[in-house]
């Protein structure tokens, strides 16, 4: 996975699985441009870490949700790096509730960071994958986009619109030589996994073939297979890491 050249544009990586897809790009040798919204210190230390591995950082705050804002991340990447190779939508949020009881704010905020916000950052990006015949677009979906999940009528519908979006932009520039494809990430250790109680953890964990939540690397280590040449017979794609839950 020989990214050395390239550069890599990941939203909402501040931290959790953006972060470990910064930090596996940088040492595949792409320059990484890194996205955050609200936590400067944060994504700091993750630019300081893909400057470690020996590749340029760019930086650079940015609301995906609102086009001019990922229209100027796009044109960011691109004025400093002279081009944009990969785009991996990763930036997401929850607002978990019954749909009951689920505020129309607390929809529409997920709707437009998960889906709309991959939707603003294609379509910025595409502008320069089509005048380059190259790209490679990767989305983080979720296992939770396939199989829904209780209380997360949002979310769920958000990922598998992200699986609907990135199937149709796969048909629609594929002859461009731009692949689009999806990772569905199932329990990953993350920040939101770390506070829940034992036996919560525990009957998530029975529902896992493998036994044992995913970390971000297993997602990074996809997603980076996905931006190289390796994979460039790949697209409109959906690819589960989740210890065969979806079985």
């Amino acid at each position: 996975m020989n990214l050395d050249g390239k550069t890599a544009l990941v939203t909402g990586a501040s931290r959790g699985i953006g972060r470990a897809v910064a930090l596996v790009l940088a040492q595949a040798g792409a320059n990484v441009v890194v996205n955050y919204v609200h936590n400067v210190q944060a994504g700091q230390a993750v630019a300081d870490e893909v400057g470690r591995a020996g590749v340029r950082a760019l930086l650079f705050k940015a609301d995906v949700s609102r086009p001019d804002e990922a229209a100027g991340l796009v044109e960011a990447a691109v004025a400093e790096f002279g081009r944009l190779d990969i785009l991996v939508n990763n930036a997401g949020i929850t607002r978990d509730n019954l749909v009951l009881r689920m505020a129309d704010t607390d929809w529409d905020a997920v709707l437009s960071v998960n889906l709309k916000g991959a939707f603003n950052t294609t379509r910025a990006a595409l502008r320069h994958m089509l005048k380059a015949r190259y790209g490679r677009i990767i989305n983080i979906s979720s296992i939770i986009g396939l199989r829904g999940n209780a209380g997360q009528a949002n979310y769920a519908a958000a990922k598998a619109g992200l699986i609907g979006l990135t199937k149709s932009v796969a048909r629609e520039v594929g002859s461009r030589n731009i692949t689009v494809n999806a990772v569905a990430p199932g329990f990953i250790l993350t920040e939101m996994t770390d506070k829940l109680p034992q036996d919560v953890r525990n009957r998530m964990i029975a529902e896992i073939p493998l036994g044992r939540f995913g970390t971000p690397e297993d997602v990074a280590a996809l997603v980076a297979f996905l931006a190289g040449d390796s994979a460039a017979y790949i697209t409109g794609q959906v690819i589960a890491v989740d210890g065969g839950m979806a079985i």
